[in-house]
Parts: C-alpha cells; sequence; structure tokens
C-alpha cells in the first residue's frame, strides 16, 4: 500500500511539472499542458490507486504550484488574486478523473477505440468545466470556434497517448510471450529429460522386484527341510542376486548423474530474487492453509539486498519448513519468515506459534522416520521432510537449529547458509 502513495504522489509531481511544458490555444489564460496526457497515461496504467484521489491531490499540487510559480516570477505574493486566476485547474483534474472512475475504464483495456471515445468525451468534459469555471470568476468568453478546438485537442491528446499506451502493452505482452515460450521450452527439455530417467528407473523397479522374490525363494528352500541346496547352488543364487543388486546400482547412479545434470544445467530462469521466491512460499503456503480451513496470517521480512538465488533449492528448504508450521498450527496461528545477511551467509528464520516441540524431542525430529503427524486414517507421515531439510542444508555447508519461541508456545527454526552456493555461479 505504502508502494502505491509514494507512486501516487510522484506521478502527481510529473504531471505538476509536464503540466507547465504549455500553449495557449485562446486568447486569454486558459492553457494546454503536457500534464494530462502523462495523468491519463497514468490512470490507465495503476488500476489500485483510486482515480478520484489521484485527480484531487494532482489538481491540489498544480494549482500549488502554479501560485507559487507566478509568486516567484512576479516578485510578490497575492494569494487570493493568484488563486482565483488557477482555481480553475483543480475542477478540471478533479472532473477528468471522476468521469474516468465513472466511465470504469481499466475495466475495458480490451477495446482501445472505446476508451478513445470514453477519454475524448472525458477530456471535452473537463476542458468544458474549467472555462466555465474561468467564465463564472475571471468572465472569460466562450465561444463556437473555443469548443471547436477543444474537440480537436481533445481528440489528438487523447488517441495520441492512447497509442502510446497500447504500444508498450503490446511490448510488454511480446516480451512476455517470448519469455513463456522460453519457460515452456525449458519445460519439455526437462521432462523429457525425466522421461528418459524414468524408463532407468523403471528398469531399476524391475530389477528391484525380481530380487525380491529370489531372495524370498531362496528364504523358503532354506526354511524347507526337504530342499537341500548344496554350497555351489547357493553361492550360484547369491552370486546371482549380487548381480542383480549390482545392476540396480549402476541404474541408480545413471538416474543420479541425470537428475543432477539437469540441476547443475540450471538456466536463468531457474535463478530468482529472494523476495520473489518468498513471495511463492507465503502465496503457496496461504492457499495451503486455505484448503485445511485454517486461519493463518504469514508475514516476512527480508532486511538486506541478494543476488539472485536457486529457486529450487531455497524452495525446498524453507517451504518444507513453513508447510510444516501450517500442518502443525490446529486453527489459528502465525507464521513469519525472516530473512537477513551475516556476513557471507543468508539467515532464514521461520517462526510459528503452534505450540512447540518437546525438548526432549528436539534431536528426534531430525531422525528419518519419526513423526507426530498422522492423517484421518490415522496413518503417519514418513517423517522425512525435516530430515531431508537437514540433510540439504548439510551438503551446503550450513547449520540447522530449533530454538522455542520467546514471544509466543511455538518454534523457531534458524538456517545458516554460505550465500556463494546459493548464487548462480560465473
Amino acid at each position: 500500500m505504502k508502494d502505491n502513495y509514494f507512486t501516487l504522489v510522484f506521478i502527481a509531481i510529473i504531471v505538476t511539472l509536464a503540466s507547465e511544458l504549455k500553449f495557449y490555444p485562446f486568447q486569454g489564460s486558459f492553457r494546454i499542458g503536457l500534464g494530462i496526457p502523462i495523468f491519463f497515461l497514468f490512470l490507465l496504467w495503476t488500476r489500485k490507486i483510486p482515480a478520484i484521489l489521484a485527480g484531487f491531490l494532482v489538481g491540489i499540487l498544480v494549482v500549488a504550484f502554479r501560485i507559487t510559480l507566478d509568486s516567484y516570477f512576479n516578485g510578490s505574493f497575492h494569494f487570493s488574486s493568484e488563486l482565483v486566476l488557477h482555481f480553475s485547474s483543480l475542477f478540471y483534474y478533479v472532473t477528468y478523473s471522476f468521469l474516468f472512475y465513472l466511465a470504469k475504464i481499466n475495466k475495458i483495456h480490451h477495446r482501445p477505440l472505446l476508451i478513445g471515445f470514453f477519454a475524448v468525451l472525458i477530456e471535452m468534459t473537463a476542458s468544458m468545466m474549467e472555462l466555465i469555471v474561468r467564465h463564472l470568476i475571471l468572465g472569460n468568453l466562450i465561444d463556437f470556434t473555443m469548443i471547436c478546438e477543444i474537440i480537436i485537442i481533445s481528440f489528438i491528446r487523447s488517441f495520441f497517448t492512447l497509442s502510446f499506451f497500447y504500444i508498450i502493452m503490446l511490448n510488454r505482452a511480446k516480451h512476455l510471450a517470448e519469455k513463456q515460450l522460453k519457460q515452456n521450452s525449458h519445460m519439455i527439455l526437462l521432462i523429457s529429460n525425466l522421461y528418459e530417467e524414468s524408463i532407468q528407473l523403471k528398469k531399476s523397479l524391475q530389477n528391484a522386484e525380481d530380487i525380491t522374490r529370489d531372495c524370498y525363494t531362496l528364504y523358503q528352500n532354506l526354511l524347507n527341510t526337504d530342499t537341500i541346496l548344496n554350497v555351489k547352488e547357493l553361492s550360484e543364487k547369491l552370486l546371482g542376486i549380487t548381480g542383480q543388486v549390482h545392476e540396480i546400482k549402476k541404474d541408480n547412479q545413471r538416474i543420479y548423474a541425470g537428475l543432477s545434470k539437469m540441476i547443475a544445467d540450471g538456466n536463468s530462469t531457474d535463478y530468482m530474487t529472494i523476495d520473489e521466491i518468498s513471495s511463492i512460499i507465503l502465496e503457496t503456503n496461504k492457499k495451503y492453509s486455505y484448503s485445511l480451513h485454517k486461519n493463518i496470517e504469514f508475514d516476512s521480512v527480508i532486511n538486506d539486498v541478494y543476488p539472485p538465488m536457486h529457486v529450487y533449492t531455497v524452495l525446498s528448504i524453507i517451504n518444507n519448513l513453513v508447510s510444516n508450521s501450517v500442518e502443525a498450527i490446529k486453527i489459528d496461528g502465525s507464521i513469519k519468515l525472516s530473512i537477513c545477511k551475516t556476513r557471507e551467509l543468508i539467515e532464514f528464520i521461520v517462526t510459528d506459534d503452534a505450540g512447540g516441540i518437546p525438548k526432549n524431542k528436539k534431536e528426534l525430529i531430525f531422525k528419518p522416520g519419526y513423526t507426530t503427524k498422522y492423517d484421518n486414517s490415522g496413518k503417519p507421515s514418513t517423517g522425512m521432510g525435516l530430515p531431508y531439510v537437514k540433510d540439504v542444508v548439510n551438503n551446503l555447508k550450513g547449520t540447522i537449529v530449533a530454538q522455542d519461541n520467546s514471544k509466543a508456545l511455538g518454534t523457531v527454526f534458524v538456517i545458516q547458509l554460505p550465500i556463494s552456493n546459493l548464487i548462480q555461479r560465473g
């Protein structure tokens, strides 16, 4: 929200300055400036800021700036007379923004001709409102020639701005399409590589099934006193099983090498800013909490600037912790993700108020198979989430610890990782 207000103030200043680049098409004080094309472009571009608020702020700033400017160049300050001279500009911007809001132009971006028609009509009405106010206050005359010129200027200025806006939108759409095509190509390549690995995995699974069957047959033969196996037959069977295990080992080595290559060959689409990654984590877990019918408040704090990081590595670590907190919270709660820098390390802190972990269980939570989570049928979870996270953190030469939340009954997971192991090499 703060960014929206900052943008509003920034645009108001730009429009105010641009409005001073003007010419006078009629005899008198009525002026045509470049402020309106910029203001119109701003209203088209920003949908989150109320148009009426923008028009009111811009109108006040334009009037104040013109009064200040005239007083400076005239060498004297006569507020009342200057206000009377420039007050009509406020009516222009307020009328323009109000009609823009009533026409709901930002909901019909797919109909440029209709927007152009409304834009011309809005500018003509706003200009006529300013002329009427000037006529009532200053006694300026309004004639037919003046109205015709206003119509012509409204057409030229509105459609010029609209053309500029749609050129920008067209280039943006083209850039997004190229980016999407690049991502699709990357995804197709990734899927094709995964398909290749899946074939190897299927073969490995078949070998594992054969080994299981052979081992069970051998076990039955050893138990069956009627079946006598000599040492030679037993050694041959064991040798055959050993060969099958070796085959599985080779298949798994090939699969591991292929997957490692896919991860190592990540291109620029595999790297994102920490703000983008944090946003993905929070939005994903918000949806997850909604699906579990839980009311959880999410928050994130990023205290430094970082280079783009490998999105899958960071996501796989932090998303595990955040989703664990979502599952641990019963109905209502809060989860906070804090990211800060300590020398050459990046520190991720996931804090929740889910009840905490007993002291005698803190070491067990990182052991494979340990779990406190069960589904509706009473079947336990695999208990592999936190052990996986710890294993990845250790491989990245980092640390992970679980602490008590001092502010509420909950848990704080602190992960420290070398930044150099997360950023794009070269």
